[in-house]
């Protein structure tokens, strides 16, 4: 199983990285982390920002948001069947729940 990192971990050993003369290598050995582990955090700190590492259970906003957006459209989905149902029991036999 892999190892979980915190965010203040992720963080500093970014940082160290980025001092004149460390390279990412040095900083994973010195941490005990894989290699390329580094240079993936490195990466997602500049493409996310400070929503680089959500954490376990957690979702980036965007990511929250398209969650949010698929389970509306889900229970769209399916107030539109049950209405579809409804016409098509209504319009059958209009006399038989008109009450007359």
């Amino acid at each position: 199983m892999p190892r979980r990192y915190d965010l203040e971990f992720k963080l500093e050993a970014v940082r160290m990285a980025s001092e004149p003369g460390v390279t990412a290598r040095d900083v994973e050995k010195r941490l005990g982390i894989g290699q390329g582990v580094l240079s993936r955090w490195k990466r997602q700190l500049k493409d996310d920002g400070k929503h680089a590492f959500p954490g376990k259970g957690h979702l980036k906003p965007e990511d929250d948001e398209l969650r949010q957006l698929k389970k509306e459209c889900e229970r769209l989905r399916r107030e539109r069947d049950i209405l579809k149902k409804a016409v098509a029991i209504f319009s059958t036999d209009p006399h038989r729940y008109s009450g007359s």
